[in-house]
């Protein structure tokens, strides 16, 4: 069994590292339905369930030091793609659309958790909180929200088990819809002429990034360790409460520095979501080896409340798509954009037209800068229905 810190650390980047070359390698139909991610995590939980490791005080201070060092790194990596000039440039439609998502998955949580919080136990608002981060943005606000509420890492089985299924499922379902697009837009009575125009605008400039190079990713990685370290030590100067704790505040420090650099050169230097990703992969199997499958005793319940929280949203995006003349391509993108992120609402803008990715990813950005704050919020409202 594993008691040193370094070896336990370099099992689970091994770990990482081979599920993540073997979905790029293999193509297998399993990484559609469940992204590496999930599956990183668990592997790892069930290495961890099989005691592969002992929580030694090695084995503790490297799991603390490395993940609360690389989380505030990561989020400004993820964030540098988050240009908010582009964004603004989408349309007013289609940010209001996103922003609509966004509000409905928030409601869809508050609603759920207002009928069913008595059947969770106790705290329950904590996971869900998390996976509302996700919701809103992707993994990576997930894993922010669970820092910044000192969630422990038993319960985050739950989030990622709702995270997997109930999404893979809402994937199926909006890709199964897009032969029926046209019928929708008539029935809503949209117009998706400049849809295709910002596509094609955002897909010319795509095609002139940047190969990355040895320089850019050691740039990346100095300026994001930097933005960590000052984020940590700017955070122990601010004001804390129950809810506002400091690793809330190097949270917010290092997504807040994250867009505004997103603003700047550094912005352009290629190579910060790859090197964000590997981050991300890591956090994810640190926070899986600490948890084991004999925790997860409701599972079910918790998958039940993720398509509770699915059928809210879905309801009050057709309700709005109707008195708002919207398209069913700018519901699905946005809605996916919220719930999956950056991995799989290109996908589904691709399912209707290649011209359009660029729009799937643009809206992922948004969710980036939007899940960490958003999920924190809905977090708040949470705890309160919880007491």
């Amino acid at each position: 069994m594993i008691e040193n810190g370094f070896t336990y650390l370099a099992v689970l980047m091994m770990i990482s590292a081979s599920i993540v070359y073997t979905e790029k390698k293999s193509q297998h139909k399993l990484f559609e339905y469940l992204p590496a991610i999930v599956i990183i995590y668990f592997v790892v939980m069930l290495a961890s369930t099989f005691g592969l490791w002992h929580k030694t005080e090695s084995v503790t201070a490297t799991y603390k030091s490395v993940k609360s060092n690389l989380l505030p790194a990561m989020i400004f990596l993820m964030l540098l793609l988050a240009d908010m000039r582009e964004i603004f440039k989408l349309g007013k439609k289609m940010l209001l659309t996103f922003l609509l998502a966004t509000t409905s998955i928030a409601l869809g949580f508050v609603g759920m958790f207002a009928l069913f919080h008595t059947s969770f136990g106790e705290e329950s608002w904590k996971p869900f909180a998390a996976l509302s981060g996700s919701w809103m943005g992707g993994t990576a606000n997930m894993v922010a929200i669970q820092g910044a509420l000192d969630l422990p890492d038993s319960a985050m089985g739950y989030t990622l088990l709702i995270d997997s299924i109930d999404y893979a499922i809402w994937v199926m379902i909006l890709l199964a819809l897009v032969p029926f697009a046209k019928k929708f837009n008539i029935w809503s009575k949209a117009d998706t002429s400049s849809i295709d125009e910002v596509g094609e605008r955002l897909a010319l400039k795509e095609e002139n990034k940047k190969p990355i190079s040895f320089d850019s990713l050691f740039l990346l990685l100095g300026s994001a360790l930097l933005v960590s370290a000052l984020s940590q030590y700017g955070a122990s100067f601010l004001p804390t409460s129950d809810y506002l704790t400091q690793t809330t505040w190097v949270v917010i420090l290092a997504t807040v520095t994250g867009i505004l650099f997103a603003m700047t050169p550094l912005a352009k230097v290629s190579g910060s979501s790859e090197l964000a990703n590997i981050m991300l992969y890591l956090i994810v199997a640190l926070i899986a080896s600490r948890a084991n499958f004999t925790e997860l005793t409701e599972a079910p319940l918790y998958i039940f409340a993720g398509f509770v929280i699915i059928a809210i949203h879905v309801v009050i995006m057709v309700i709005f798509a109707k008195l708002f003349k919207l398209d069913l391509f700018s519901l699905g993108v946005a809605s996916l954009a919220n719930i999956g992120g950056v991995a799989s609402a290109p996908i589904l803008a691709s399912a209707y037209s290649k011209a359009l990715i660029p729009i799937g990813v643009l809206m992922a950005m948004m969710g980036y800068i939007l899940g960490t704050f958003g999920g924190l919020m809905v977090g708040k409202i949470l705890e309160i229905l919880a007491g």
